[in-house]
């Protein structure tokens, strides 16, 4: 087994791998002991990505080649974050330079006005190049965040508001159309949610939708309009907001055996507390269904100053927990911002795990860059999620199996001290000491299991 470390002391990171051997003598040991159960299946890892928004395109394009490599190997290689999902907005969104839409102005009923080129001219190259490096296609999500200004109630993209009635089914033909244009640029969406954070009014690009006007526009406008334009093979998400009341808006929405066929999945986020308990009900009450983190990022009009150590945590806690509660694909929020968090056209700044000195060239990957890594990495695109169990005290466990038989650990310790503790695994017992302010991810190839 190899232990695999990511500490902050002193304000640095510090990486280390470690090989540990089992200890024989150790095999009876009951006390400290986190169990690892292989046979003890889950729901599938499908992987992690981040948001190819226009901030971080904009960003991404003022970067000189040799920090764009680095930032793409970071993310998108094999030796990176091995990110293979990512996410866009439909039209502009608060991370945008400035609010547009392809479809934008009066009189436009037909569609005859309908221009790609400042929705794509930062995101399409970014997608590109991160698509390049990978060697493999991004698996895409598109959100909604607001329909034009002139389908709206307040006529405006910003300030909530809603779709009007009469538009409805223009609307759903506005987003086949976008989605039709950006395969056209070489962008396939895989996900699309009906509307970004549908239950509040923000002062940027925002809409309003119920439970049961988001139901209604999906199965009478929406669904039949991806079936007519030959989107079938687009998974339909639901609510794409905080986890609180995601159970309540699933059961809502999915309400009968049509809608158990139509949607795929639910999307939430992070910004109202844990609630993972609500992943885990969503799991149980629909099993077939995807539950997809869709955004988080840390907010700098909630936490002030830098502090890297607490941004990370922040990351590992939400990973572990919602993979405890049934994930299947996590999505960070910006996958780039500059040096003030930006650009943001309402000014709403916020940190990401890789941001970019416009002033001075400096590229910084983040500690929570690393946090997110040490499941990204090492939990790979197909894995289960298996049984576990831990003894308790400050640690917080994830454990996965891949498809080539490798099992991962994934342990945080969030205390200053550090906890030595046995890792058992079909009887064999490794021990294993972890420093405070850490996380860990522990390997085991398949050898270490027979």
């Amino acid at each position: 087994m190899k232990q695999h470390t990511t500490r902050f002391s002193g304000g640095q990171k510090i990486q280390s791998v470690q090989e540990i051997r089992p200890d024989q003598a150790q095999s009876m040991r009951e006390k400290d002991l986190v169990n690892l159960y292989p046979s003890v299946r889950y729901q599938q890892i499908e992987g992690f990505g981040g948001a190819f928004t226009d901030a971080a395109g904009y960003v991404f394009s003022l970067m000189p080649e040799d920090r764009q490599k680095q930032f793409l190997d970071g993310y998108f290689s094999e030796s990176g974050l091995g990110y293979v999902f990512g996410r866009t907005s439909v039209d502009s969104c608060d991370f945008s330079c400035e609010m547009y839409a392809a479809g934008d102005g009066e009189n436009n009923e037909d569609l005859h006005r309908f221009d790609m080129s400042r929705p794509m001219r930062f995101v399409l190259p970014l997608i590109r190049r991160a698509e390049e490096t990978a060697r493999r296609k991004i698996r895409m999500m598109f959100t909604p965040w607001s329909p034009p200004a002139w389908m709206k109630t307040n006529g405006s993209r910003i300030g909530g508001g809603q779709l009007k009635e009469e538009y409805a089914p223009l609307w759903a033909e506005y987003i086949c159309r976008y989605l039709l244009e950006a395969e056209k640029l070489g962008v396939q969406a895989c996900f699309l949610s009906t509307q970004n954070e549908p239950n509040a009014t923000q002062v940027w690009d925002s809409c309003r939708l119920t439970g049961a006007e988001e139901g209604d526009f999906i199965r009478r406008y929406l669904y039949p309009a991806l079936q007519k334009h030959g989107l079938g093979h687009v998974s339909l998400l639901i609510w794409d907001h905080n986890k609180e009341r995601a159970f309540d808006r699933a059961c809502e929405t999915i309400c009968d055996p049509e809608m158990e066929k139509i949607v795929g999945g639910v999307a939430v986020h992070w910004y109202s507390g844990d609630h993972f308990e609500a992943l885990q009900m969503i799991r149980e009450r629909f099993p077939d269904k995807r539950i997809v983190f869709s955004e988080a990022c840390v907010e700098y009009s909630l936490y002030k100053g830098d502090n890297q150590l607490r941004n990370a945590r922040m990351y590992a806690h939400e990973l572990i927990g919602s993979l405890n509660h049934g994930l299947n694909v996590f999505l960070d929020w910006n996958l780039l911002l500059d040096e003030q968090g930006g650009p943001n056209h309402v000014g709403n700044y916020c940190d990401a795990p890789v941001m970019y000195n416009t002033r001075t060239g400096d590229l910084a990957f983040n500690l929570s860059f690393d946090y997110i890594g040490h499941f990204s990495r090492f939990i790979k695109p197909g894995a289960r999620r298996i049984g576990m169990s831990r003894f308790g005290g400050p640690l917080e466990v994830t454990a996965a199996e891949n498809p080539d038989g490798t099992v991962c650990a994934v342990v945080l310790n969030p205390a200053d001290e550090k906890v030595s503790f046995f890792l058992r695994v079909n009887g064999r017992v490794w021990p294993v000491t972890q420093e405070g302010d850490s996380i860990s991810t522990y390997v085991f190839p398949p050898e270490d299991l027979s």
